[in-house]
């Protein structure tokens, strides 16, 4: 609203023992700067370190987008990306995070005149007043209505486009919704429409002592659609607004980082099996495309690797070396029902919920961080950890 990324089922944990905890579309508070580096919870936020936009982007759209958008919503997406020099994926990105594509069962959404109790209207969600200024009349019957997709749409692109983007994307997406959790989903959505697949999270420097945060990869928020705040020490945690968001430990290997800041990646996913074999760009994972994706985004395991072994859960009981690992461990199960989780350091990601969980997102299904004092004692667990973590 404005305002003033094997077979089906092998890896799934009985429904009737899991609880879990969300993750990427962590609820971050308005005290997070969108740009620069600024003081964060008990650490330090880095926000759009490499926060530069080049305009309108020239992929095509992914598989994921022509399959989710609606053609009429995919083209007026990049009709107004073009027409405002803008990524079409972002609008696309708040399009989904709004009203679903005009699909979402709110009448707000899509029913004329109908407004959601924020006093907010149509498939855009603008209010009243932010729409009398930047409303606009893209269907050309003489009329702005924020109710019809494609004045909507070009509303959104034109209140974007004044908000500061395409130079200051996240800025502007603040500016739509004052909600650092908003701007973290509408850009993992964007990432995934917009075609172009992420690179491999690498170390490419550190920031300095003087923001006490000796080893933390100053690359990684440039790499990442998601919120990277960093913590001292060697153990991640939850940040207190938002379960959906791990703070990242800063005195640990520079792939742990990386593997903390994947696992951010996956936390608005559902849970199901289309991230086989390729657990990059879905829109959903189980339990052992969650483990592969976060292997092959810090660079532990390569995705071709993936890709051609397609491992489920069963296969990581032998996986890697025997064992815990100083910062990553790799749970592994074939009985009662084969199931797979990791380990980073000292948090959970697991798509396993009810009952294994007490944390925020206990009643959340897919991939989500967990927060339990102990490891899940509804089957026996192989324990291996990757190579030299």
């Amino acid at each position: 609203m404005i305002g003033a990324p094997a077979t089906a089922g092998a890896d799934r944990v009985p429904r009737t023992s899991r609880a879990l905890a969300v993750g990427a579309g962590a609820i971050l508070t308005g005290a997070m700067a969108l740009a620069g580096v600024i003081a964060g919870i008990n650490g330090v936020a880095l926000e759009g370190l490499d926060g530069t936009w080049e305009g309108a982007r020239s992929e095509n759209p992914s598989a994921v987008a022509q399959r989710e958008i609606p053609p009429r919503y995919l083209r007026l997406y990049e009709q107004a990306g073009h027409a405002y020099g803008l990524d079409w994926a972002l609008l696309a990105g708040i399009g989904k995070v709004e009203c679903d594509h005009g699909r979402d069962p709110d009448p707000s959404c899509w029913r004329e005149g109908a407004q959601n109790s924020a006093g907010a209207g149509g498939p855009m969600q603008f209010l009243a007043p932010t729409w009398a200024r930047f409303g606009v009349d893209a269907d050309g019957d003489g009329r702005a209505d924020r109710w019809e997709p494609a004045d909507a749409i070009y509303g959104a692109a034109n209140y974007m486009r004044a908000s500061g983007a395409p130079r200051e994307p996240e800025r502007a997406l603040y500016a739509y919704n004052h909600a650092g959790w908003y701007v973290a989903k509408v850009q993992r959505w964007a990432s995934l429409y917009r075609g172009s697949s992420a690179q491999p999270l690498s170390s490419v420097g550190t920031l300095g002592s003087a923001l006490g945060l000796d080893g933390a990869d100053a690359s990684l928020p440039g790499h990442s659609p998601t919120p990277v705040m960093f913590i001292a020490g060697r153990y991640a945690r939850l940040a207190p607004a938002d379960g959906h968001l791990a703070l990242v430990p800063a005195q640990t290997p520079p792939q742990v980082q990386a593997m903390v800041v994947a696992g951010n990646e996956l936390q608005q996913l559902s849970y199901g099996p289309a991230g086989h074999p390729d657990p990059r760009g879905s829109t959903e994972e189980d339990c052992s495309s969650t483990v592969n994706y976060v292997l092959y985004r810090s660079g532990i395991r390569p995705v071709a690797e993936i890709v051609r072994d397609n491992p489920l859960a069963q296969d990581y009981i032998r996986w890697g070396l025997p064992g815990p690992g100083r910062w990553a461990s790799i749970y592994a199960t074939a009985s009662p029902t084969p199931h797979v989780f990791v380990v980073i350091a000292g948090l959970r990601l697991d798509t396993s919920h009810a009952d294994t969980d007490v944390g925020p997102n206990r009643n959340e299904d897919g991939p989500r961080w967990r927060v339990l004092d102990h490891v899940p004692a509804w089957a026996h667990w192989s324990v291996r950890h990757p190579p030299g973590l």
